[in-house]
């Protein structure tokens, strides 16, 4: 390769770069101020760390709360066909994922929670994501991996999941789990440190909402979430 070439190549990722720059400046300039953070948060390397460790605060046991959740939440369904009865009652709402939680593809549960757990959800998603703004992570969204299961699922999950119980508030349609493993970010580099703050920042919001007495809350390290249970 001649050394004309190599010059050229130099050259031309220099010139690139400096496009890049350039318009990430004008850009800055015509954006509003107020939206001018979430510009500076996409292209932030900064580490957030926490000094305290939330996560392991999270310590509830089935037995502090399976005889009040079975009292409180509805009736053990046995299949799909026995859910939708619940919806149409009323004893179930459907959740749906938007701006502020995904909710993945669920093989062993159903996308509906009790009203009391709705309210719960919504309570820690709000806060969440006020949370995660102000410290310069707009837009960024946790992920629901559980809600209400049937006994059919449970038979399921049994071969597959050591945490799988027939006593599980999932089965009352009380209980929830957010993965603290997965998050969908904003952002154009994400770090080990930015994991690890949505992590705590999740824990730490739902360790408030516990304080209240407005639910119980389990960090399972094994299945990699936190296991929520309205009050």
């Amino acid at each position: 390769m001649s050394i004309r070439r190599i010059r050229f190549r130099k050259e031309y990722r220099l010139t690139g770069r400096l496009v890049i720059i350039i318009t990430f400046l004008l850009s800055f300039i015509i954006i509003p101020k107020p939206h001018r953070a979430a510009m500076i948060s996409f292209f932030s390397t900064k580490c957030r760390n926490y000094q305290q460790v939330y996560s392991k605060k999270l310590n509830d046991r089935i037995t502090d709360y399976a005889d009040q959740a079975r009292f409180t939440g509805i009736k053990i369904c046995d299949d799909e066909g026995d859910i939708r009865k619940r919806v149409l009652t009323g004893q179930l709402a459907r959740i749906r994922g938007g701006r502020r939680y995904i909710i993945e593809k669920m093989s062993h549960s159903y996308p509906f929670l009790t009203h009391d757990s709705k309210r719960v959800l919504n309570q820690i998603s709000r806060r969440f994501r006020k949370k995660v703004k102000r410290d310069g992570l707009m837009g960024s969204r946790f992920v629901i991996t559980s809600m209400t299961r049937t006994s059919e699922n449970v038979r399921g999950l049994g071969r597959d999941n050591i945490n799988a119980s027939e006593n599980s508030p999932h089965l009352n349609g009380n209980a929830f789990d957010i993965s603290y493993a997965q998050f969908s970010f904003i952002k154009l580099n994400v770090t080990e440190c930015d994991r690890w703050y949505m992590k705590e920042a999740l824990a730490e919001v739902i360790w408030q909402v516990r304080k209240e007495k407005q639910c119980w809350a389990t960090y399972e390290r094994n299945q990699g979430c936190f296991h929520i249970v309205s009050r």
